[in-house]
């Protein structure tokens, strides 16, 4: 068994540290550092109340510059003062995305005038004055390296112009402010790099992606170790924070991964982990909510709830993971590649945490120095059988997930 130290898993394993933020971001343990994609702007308190009850440190919504701005120079931000009014009322923060175009000023979905860049920049130092200071994230457009956010065709150099003009209206307005980007759709090495290279690691906080794949989560350590290895060659980018500002699975039967109700869950619980593992600062879930109810259509389910709020199993594992880690870190994992197993030590100062899963095939794993009680995905608790001292996690509990209470200093 190879034993990595959790920092290590991002950059090579070679890395020492997670790099801590200059600006603020959540702080990276549970539950804080986890959250959600909505698509809604006016609050509803049963709504927000569930969304809290999951666990959720923060949620990530549009705040769309067509919008707020239909006449030139004139702005309605009401909806969003009230939606962080509710979500800071109940412990949480907005990570709002700064998106999209306007025919105000701009013909396409995206922004290629300098006239577009100046009135962009001013939509956004508005946004800032109407929300007022507090504890608020803030992402430059979503997935511009793709033709559906970017038209007609996706640049990263218009990108890196826009980036440029925003973030310095929104330093000026506010030095203190954490600037997010690129937010690209998965992680095209390629559109980062032509970023990088036009320097834009100077003019944000966090380098923001959506690991997007047909594949289960942990196929995305190595491209975060790629990312940060890339990073390492631009002043300052080997100390600035990497997020997955979105990612989700969708109920739908995918060619090469089809996913059930409850596999999304599995793929939930492990994304979160995953991201832990690399040293991603946040992840966030999409989606919070199914956008329609066609069962055939992807879009439609990727939520942890239904269209008329019932959970699904994902939102019950997103509320056992986050209750079961309260207030905890990663301490360190441990991955046998031979058997496809990975381990996960969480801790707080108090108590500690294992959490095991495989991606492989079931089987009985011996462990020493836990405790006999474990919780499942979904939040069942099981006893655990002893042979000769150590706990023997079962062979006919098929997922491979078990968070299991230390007594000590765990496996």
């Amino acid at each position: 068994m190879r034993r990595i130290g959790w920092a290590m898993v991002l950059a090579g394993w070679a890395a020492m540290a997670v790099p801590a933020a200059e600006k603020w971001l959540p702080a990276f343990r549970v539950p804080d550092c986890l959250g959600v994609n909505i698509h809604f702007v006016e609050p509803r308190e049963r709504e927000m109340n569930q969304i809290r009850e999951a666990g959720f440190g923060l949620i990530r919504m549009d705040l769309t510059w067509a919008a707020v701005e239909r006449e030139k120079g004139k702005y309605n931000f009401n909806g969003y003062q009230r939606l962080t009014g509710a979500l800071w009322q109940r412990g949480m923060a907005p990570l709002y995305i700064l998106d999209y175009s306007n025919p105000l000023y701009e013909t396409s979905r995206s922004v290629l005038t300098a006239e577009g860049r100046q009135a962009f920049a001013r939509f956004a130092v508005e946004a800032m004055k109407a929300i007022g200071p507090g504890h608020v994230l803030w992402e430059i457009w979503n997935e511009p390296n793709i033709e559906q956010f970017w038209k007609e065709q996706p640049s990263a150099e218009a990108y890196v112009q826009l980036v440029e003009e925003t973030a310095k209206a929104m330093r000026a307005h506010d030095p203190e402010c954490t600037i997010l980007a690129p937010a690209t759709s998965q992680i095209p090495m390629d559109f980062l790099k032509d970023c990088f290279d036009r320097g834009m690691l100077r003019w944000i906080d966090v380098v923001s992606v959506h690991p997007y794949r047909e594949k289960p989560p942990e196929t995305a350590l190595e491209e975060y170790r790629a990312l940060r290895e890339l990073m390492q060659n631009y002043e300052g980018g080997d100390t600035m924070p990497i997020v997955s500002g979105e990612w989700g699975y969708s109920i739908h039967p995918y060619k090469r991964l089809p996913v059930d109700e409850h596999r999304q869950a599995q793929f939930l619980v492990r994304q979160f982990l995953t991201n832990f593992m690399a040293g991603a600062r946040l992840s966030i879930w999409y989606d919070w909510h199914d956008d329609g109810p066609d069962p055939a259509e992807r879009e439609h389910n990727f939520g942890i709830v239904r269209q008329d709020y019932t959970p699904k199993e994902a939102y019950q594992a997103a509320g056992v993971f986050m209750r079961e880690l309260q207030g905890m870190e990663l301490k360190r994992a441990i991955i046998d590649e031979a058997v496809q197993e990975y381990r996960a030590v969480f801790g707080n100062g108090e108590r500690q945490v294992l959490v095991i899963w495989t991606t492989g095939e079931p089987r009985s794993v011996a462990l020493e120095g836990v405790k006999d009680q474990a919780v499942t995905l979904l939040g069942e608790k099981i006893s655990l059988s002893k042979e000769n001292g150590r706990v023997v996690v079962p062979r006919d509990r098929p997922l491979g997930i078990y968070r299991l209470r230390t007594g000590g200093a765990g496996p």
